[in-house]
């Protein structure tokens, strides 16, 4: 998507034209851990022997960052790279034109979109535990844990998230779906089922858009009693 130059250049020559002509890409749409450079355009009269440009956010809070840089390619034509560490919003360029000089001919502005893709935050499963840690064949195994996830401060709680439970049995290398729950409010989850053969429980946390998933410590339960038949 093209942005055009916002109103007419303000200029000291009449002869004088100085207009950002595009931006591209606008938005300017930054991944998590990478950088996505932005390129300006910029048109002007013969009479501009140098075009300086400048970009910076709308909100007044961050007038004090520190100048990005600015790549001349060919002709008027700049470049600007972003990286997560800028701040998400408006921003306005702001091209400035000079005779052979240094002299100041004519300035003109453009407003401009850049966006944040903020990477998944990491989640864990905390005090997993699978109860009794022996029982006969037949009776409840009872499964709970909490989920947390790293907010940028520590570790915090998640709800309404679903939590499944998987079992190894004694004897085999796969991993079996046995139940599931969703966090409550302090990121807890409960689950039960029978009792058939000992083996080892998980918790497992498939993740979403914005959370990774994770998964518990295995634990394990002793199953005894009458055969065990699947």
């Amino acid at each position: 998507m093209l942005v055009t130059g916002a109103g007419a250049a303000s200029a000291t020559k009449a002869d004088t034209q100085l207009r950002i002509r595009s931006i591209t890409p606008d938005p300017v749409v930054v991944k998590a851990g990478a950088e996505t450079t932005a390129f300006f355009d910029i048109v002007a009269s013969s009479d501009v022997q140098k075009v300086e440009l400048s970009v910076a956010p709308e909100d007044n809070g961050f007038r004090t960052m520190r100048s990005k840089e600015v790549r001349d390619l060919e002709s008027w034509r700049k470049a600007i790279s972003f990286n997560e560490n800028d701040p998400a919003g408006k921003w306005k360029a702001t091209a400035v034109a000079f005779d052979g000089k240094g002299k100041e001919l004519a300035k003109d502005e453009a407003m401009f979109t850049v966006e944040i893709e903020k990477g998944k935050a990491e989640t864990r499963i905390s005090r997993f535990s699978a109860d009794p840690y022996k029982v006969r064949k037949g009776k409840n195994i009872y499964f709970s844990g909490r989920l947390l996830a790293d907010d940028g401060d520590g570790w915090a709680s998640v709800r309404g998230e679903k939590v499944n439970i998987y079992v190894r049995t004694s004897g085999s290398s796969g991993w079996k779906w046995v139940a599931s729950d969703w966090t409550d409010r302090h990121g807890k989850f409960y689950a039960k089922t029978k009792a058939y053969k000992s083996g080892f429980f998980r918790a497992v946390y498939a993740g979403d858009d914005e959370l990774e998933g994770s998964t518990s410590r295995s634990d394990y339960v002793r199953v005894y009693g009458s055969w065990w038949r699947r």
